[in-house]
């Protein structure tokens, strides 16, 4: 294990020493933190950096799960809890909303790394009692998603946000002893925004993927759905004389509404990994942003300004009373060849059948290891015990 620990030391060291003498601007989006680079003096990335974080809407959104410390410093070990929406017309309804995906972001002491946790949204785990003002929820276990569900039903706009994530907060705070230090709520939505400006993201998609949302029909050769969708978003029926999108494995370009569907899929996969191989997509996609965006929109003046704009967008932040400029700063060293996807379960599902929730994801001892790890910052340990557990992409 040790030899195994040096040889990613050397490699880190190595991609680090490639590095030109540039400085990174960086700003909390899903996947984690999305580094822009590009050239200029102090003066130049201090403006640039108070340009990019005011396009970026803030609130209160960790509530009671925030820390109670009365001096608060970006120093040290830190962990972040990023929050994916599909926020459509129809996805925040005054019924509520449930979390997407759930993404805990550990970076160690050294602030040189970053470890992205991910939490299967089917994950088996107690949801403390919650009143938001408008429903009460009495407490119980239930899918993690239905946290961030039970804390915004009956409300709409910022106040669903802020307190469906303020109960997912509190779930994760209660299964993990982990006080976040700051949340980002990423809107998936907003995504196709950023790809319109880049004019397209390019990946390599590692498993064929059917849309069950996407396809053309048959007979007018116009867009049409695919698939009879449940209410509660599982798959009903095929629909016939219409052909759904497909995705083979393989190197792609994405248009962003190709983009935007697809990382909404889970049920067709090749591989059968249902949320792990949606979770993988998502992460995947956003490092793909970051490279097409360094490639293609930092050199070109014209899509600067939009690109700023459109990643500011796509997410709410509440910066854990540390300003967004001090956050960027500190975490301007990592680079997102630096960021290490980790996945609970070795990313295999684990299923149980609960009477009146459904199907539902246990998470294994070592996964609550894993997020113990998370609390003691010793990730980096975990992840060369357990080198299965870290995904290759």
């Amino acid at each position: 294990m040790r030899r195994t620990a040096r040889r990613a030391t050397r490699r880190t060291a190595r991609a680090r020493r490639r590095r030109s003498p540039r400085w990174a601007l960086w700003c909390i989006s899903l996947g984690a933190l999305l580094a822009i680079v590009g050239g200029g003096g102090a003066v130049a990335l201090r403006a640039t950096v108070g340009a990019a974080t005011r396009t970026v809407a803030q609130q209160n959104l960790l509530g009671a799960g925030a820390s109670e410390a009365k001096h608060v410093s970006v120093t040290g070990a830190k962990n972040v809890l990023l929050v994916g929406i599909d926020a459509r017309k129809d996805a925040l309804p005054t019924a509520g909303t449930r979390s997407d995906s759930i993404i805990l972001l550990h970076i160690p002491s050294g602030h040189d790394s970053g470890y992205m946790i991910s939490l299967p949204r089917d994950s088996y785990v107690p949801i403390p009692a919650y009143d938001n003002g408008v429903q009460k929820w009495a407490g119980g276990k239930n899918k993690i998603n239905s946290a961030f569900f039970f804390g915004s039903r009956g409300l709409t706009g910022p106040a669903a946000l802020s307190h469906g994530f303020e109960l997912l907060t509190l779930t994760i705070k209660q299964l993990t002893g982990i006080t976040p230090d700051a949340g980002a709520i990423i809107d998936f939505e907003g995504f196709k925004n950023v790809v319109n400006v880049l004019g397209k993201v390019c990946m390599y998609v590692d498993e064929d993927t059917t849309s069950i949302h996407a396809g053309i029909n048959d007979k007018t050769g116009k867009p049409a759905a695919p698939y009879v969708i449940n209410p509660d978003g599982t798959l009903k029926s095929k629909i016939r004389g219409v052909t759904a999108k497909f995705y083979a494995k393989g190197n792609h370009c994405f248009t962003p509404a190709e983009a935007l569907d697809f990382v909404r899929q889970r049920d067709l996969l090749a591989n059968k990994d249902f949320d792990y191989g949606r979770q993988r997509h998502q992460q995947q996609f956003f490092k793909a942003i970051v490279n097409q965006a360094v490639k293609d929109g930092l050199s070109s003046p014209t899509k600067l300004p939009g690109l700023i704009k459109a990643i500011g967008s796509t997410m709410t932040v509440d910066s854990g009373r540390i300003s967004l400029e001090d956050w960027v700063f500190a975490m301007k060293g990592i680079n997102p060849s630096d960021l290490v996807t980790i996945k609970t379960n070795e990313g295999k599902f684990n299923p149980r059948s609960i009477a009146g929730i459904g199907e539902v994801e246990i998470l294994s001892p070592d996964s609550l290891q894993l997020l113990e790890s998370a609390k003691d910052d010793t990730v980096a340990r975990f992840a060369a015990e357990h080198p299965t557990w870290v995904s290759a992409t």
